[in-house]
């Protein structure tokens, strides 16, 4: 069995590699998910605890409010409490949070152009999450920082952050013979 090192040096006897995978992560939504958690369990307080004197509907009311804005607090910020970037011959694949969802997957013949940019922010994109904007396209946003940028053949952009996004651009424009400036050279 052969050992490929990670960073295969030019003029190694050495194949590169032939995927580049990275991650980013949000500490800060470990926070929100936490107060999801803490409105699932007012609104299972509530409904174990129903000592209201103010009559059944105020209370049902309540306990579904509490549980479903709980849910979706919760849920919703697991979903983008980490991203996972993976590139390898054929595509671009992304996969937030634990369960993987939602999942991008882009065919590199699609992708005309690869972009490092050195500073996105979650305001630049509207919050934090899976972002469209007519203007800017597309985006997976999970902290602010750097992120990786590319122009598909349709003329939409697609951006994500991740840590490491210049080595991903790098990685792209090889597989793509792409110049630094994320063109195809002329013919």
């Amino acid at each position: 069995m052969t050992d490929h090192p990670r960073n295969a040096r030019h003029g190694s006897s050495q194949a590169p590699d032939t995927v580049w995978t990275g991650r980013a992560t949000n500490r800060f939504q470990w926070l929100l998910a936490a107060v999801g958690a803490a409105c699932l369990a007012l609104g299972v307080v509530l409904a174990v605890g129903s000592a209201w004197g103010g009559g059944s509907v105020p209370l049902l009311m309540s306990v579904i409010g509490c549980v479903a804005a709980g849910l979706l607090i919760l849920f919703g910020t697991l979903a983008f409490v980490h991203v996972a970037v993976r590139v390898d011959g054929d595509a671009l694949e992304v996969r937030c949070g634990y369960a993987g969802l939602p999942r991008r997957r882009i065919l590199l013949t699609h992708v005309v152009g690869a972009e490092f940019v050195p500073r996105v922010t979650p305001r630049q994109w509207g919050g934090w999450g899976y972002r469209w904007r007519p203007e800017q396209g597309t985006a997976v946003v999970v902290r602010r920082g750097e992120a990786l940028v590319l122009r598909l053949g349709d003329g939409r952009t697609f951006t994500v952050t991740v840590d490491d996004a210049e080595t991903a651009v790098r990685f792209i424009r090889d597989r793509l013979h792409l110049t630094a400036t994320g063109r195809a050279p002329a013919p």
